[in-house]
């Protein structure tokens, strides 16, 4: 199990750019702001948004999460296709999913 990161909002950048790259993707902005009630979003024009939350997170975690809303700049829902790229890029998701999703609804 990997420790909590604590990555600078600069660390963090660089991880998501790195798995855009991998994914094939272009977000057009990547954003770190505070979030409530969700860890990331992605909004249609191609802006990325991830909850300042995730810095203090384990990096498998993270990695869930930015592969997960970068995903959706090629598939915009959670349907099979979708299911199916997590699965390929991130085999074990669902682990990395419930390993922290309980401390937020």
């Amino acid at each position: 199990m990997r420790k909590r990161s604590k990555k600078t909002p600069e660390q963090f950048k660089e991880l998501v750019c790195w798995w855009a790259e991998k994914i094939n993707v272009q977000p057009v902005q990547i954003r770190l702001q505070k979030m409530s009630r969700k860890w990331a979003s992605c909004s249609p024009s191609g802006w990325v948004c991830f909850s300042t939350d995730l810095l203090q997170e384990k990096q498998d975690f993270q990695e869930y999460v930015i592969v997960h809303e970068l995903l959706h700049l090629q598939v915009p829902n959670h349907g099979k296709l979708f299911k199916s790229l997590l699965n390929a890029y991130l085999p074990g998701w669902e682990k990395r999913k419930h390993q922290t999703e309980m401390h937020r609804t």
